[in-house]
Parts: structure tokens; sequence; C-alpha cells
């Protein structure tokens, strides 16, 4: 089976998942609203995409450590 999109490995948890980098709206980590600091958060810890699951626990790890969760 030939998929459109590549499929990668989330760069925290090694899960595989289609990456829709060209079609960011159908892509899964779309699905996770990460605030601009998030979003700065994230990219300090990891340079490559990460799957919807790992993007909310680092998400709440934020918050957390921000005193807002």
């Amino acid at each position: 089976m030939h998929t459109k999109h590549e499929i990668i490995r989330c760069e925290r948890c090694e899960a595989p998942f289609e990456c829709k980098a060209n079609s960011f709206s159908k892509c899964q980590c779309s699905t996770v609203q990460l605030t601009l600091n998030e979003v700065q958060y994230v990219s300090e810890l990891y340079e490559g995409c990460l799957c919807a699951n790992c993007l909310l626990v680092i998400q709440q790890e934020y918050r957390e450590s921000m005193g807002l969760a």
C-alpha cells in the first residue's frame, strides 16, 4: 500500500504516524492547540515532529511548570 504522505516516527515516543506537513490542517498534530509559549517550549525540547499524544503530554507538563494547570 502506498501512502500519500510520509510515515515518520515521533521524536519523543517513536510511534509511527503519517506526516502531512504539506496539508497541515489535516495532520494529526493540528488537533492539539498550542499557545505561542507552548510552541516555543516544545521547540526548545525537540527538533522534529511529535505525535498528538506527546504534544498533549508536553503541553500539560508546560502548564504545570508554569502553575497553569
